[in-house]
């Protein structure tokens, strides 16, 4: 754990520096930031999103998400788990109501923290069938099957992690250190929140 020092000094940074993240639940480091910045490769969307979508503040409910991010376009999805996980995706495309499969050859998957806090943050890219997947009855889904979803309360969440987007070096698809990878358990987690950035 940071200092109580270094903490304030990244909280003054991240509001200087990053305000769309001012106020966020989860990202509270500026290492975290940069990284988000750098694999979206946009100055202008990242510069200009907002946090449209925070389960904390606007319910643990998948129509609530639907409706404030259907239609919006490029859209950040970023995930902690009660067990200290961080991860997430990036659609260029975004989600829209029950079209279902969405094509984004663009869209990635990443991995922030796990719960020890020894992980360095990873880009999964995308390889093969949906990206994404939009329906009304499940939260966000990135992948074919699907890499990571959440279900029509937010919780619990589910990983076949590796079927749609390229997994780590070494980890073999199928196994439970891939399903295991994202969230820490194929589908025993717990999301703690769930915030969504779009402009």
């Amino acid at each position: 754990m940071k200092p109580i020092f270094d903490q304030y000094q990244m909280k003054i940074e991240l509001r200087k520096n990053f305000p769309q993240f001012s106020d966020s639940k989860i990202i509270k480091d500026i290492e975290y930031v940069k990284k988000l910045q750098e694999w979206i490769n946009d100055n202008y969307f990242f510069s200009k999103m907002k946090k449209g979508f925070s389960a904390k503040r606007d319910g643990f409910n998948s129509k609530n998400w639907h409706k404030a991010v259907d239609g919006k376009g490029k859209t950040l999805v970023i995930i902690k788990t009660k067990d200290n996980f961080i991860f997430g995706g990036f659609t260029q495309v975004g989600f829209n109501g029950n079209k279902g499969d969405i094509n984004d050859s663009s869209a990635f998957i990443f991995s922030l923290r796990n719960d020890k806090g020894d992980r360095i943050p990873e880009k999964f890219t995308y390889k093969q069938g949906r990206a994404i997947y939009s329906d009304l009855i499940c939260g966000p889904s990135f992948g074919n099957g699907s890499d990571f979803w959440l279900s029509s309360n937010l919780q619990p969440g589910g990983s076949n992690f590796g079927r749609s987007y390229n997994l780590p070096n070494g980890i073999i698809y199928r196994t439970n250190e891939a399903q295991s990878y994202l969230a820490g358990s194929p589908d025993k987690w717990v999301v703690d929140e769930l915030e969504s950035y779009f402009i």
